[in-house]
């Protein structure tokens, strides 16, 4: 796929018309990496952003004791460490590659200079970030107050809207990272996860294949969201 066409898909470029999008693509970057890959570390000089144009992607910190906490997973179409604009200039947590794939990079120092020429750029930007600030929020809300169930139903629920098929009154979703890796974005230990998926598949809202959950019963599965521990 073309950088223009990758461009459209993001919201961070949507609304731009033909020279505006050249003008992107002229700054332009593309950035292959392999799964296990980094393409920035936690406290790395920050001189660019990404938008991610096919695989996936983990924003993680390391614990001194050597866990790892994921931040946030970036799936294809959405930017990501615009972070690089603000604060104090460094990467705040490491982007590590969960399959192979390709980002497209935009440089900071040029990046700015398109935001200076097109407001049309400064208000996408702040979108954007607004969207992101949302998110975090909302995932803090829930490891706050939420039980386990309730953050993997909330997990369950957002995926079946991004990707998932429908047959017979069932939905299908295929899990997009290993259950240690979900572990850690809910908040809780591989244990607690697994007991968890029993306790589901138990009272007859889900069935387990390996990395495919199949949803019995998709009202009763987000009437769990939001539940307290």
């Amino acid at each position: 796929m073309e950088i223009p066409q990758i461009l459209k898909k993001s919201l961070l470029f949507s609304g731009l018309d033909d020279e505006n999008l050249a003008q992107v693509e002229a700054i332009a970057v593309k950035r292959p990496f392999a799964k296990g890959e980094s393409l920035f570390t936690d406290g790395e000089v920050a001189n660019g952003f990404y938008l991610l144009a096919e695989g996936s992607m983990k924003l993680c910190k390391i614990s001194p004791d050597g866990r790892e906490k994921v931040l946030h997973f970036v799936h294809a179409g959405e930017t990501f460490a615009e972070a690089a604009f603000f604060g104090d200039g460094k990467y705040p947590a490491e982007a590590k590659a969960m399959e192979n794939g390709e980002a497209i990079f935009f440089p900071r120092e040029a990046f700015m200079g398109l935001l200076e020429r097109n407001p049309r750029f400064s208000l996408n930007l702040i979108v954007s970030l607004s969207l992101l600030l949302r998110r975090f929020a909302r995932q803090i809300e829930e490891l706050s107050f939420a039980d386990v169930p309730a953050r993997l139903a909330a997990y369950l629920v957002e995926l079946a809207e991004r990707k998932s098929t429908s047959f017979q009154g069932k939905t299908y979703i295929d899990l997009d990272m290993k259950k240690g890796e979900l572990a850690s974005r809910l908040g809780t230990v591989s244990e607690t996860l697994s007991r968890t998926f029993r306790k589901l598949k138990e009272e007859g809202l889900i069935e387990v294949d390996g990395g495919r959950v199949v949803v019995n019963d998709m009202e009763r599965l987000k009437g769990l969201i939001g539940k307290g521990s």
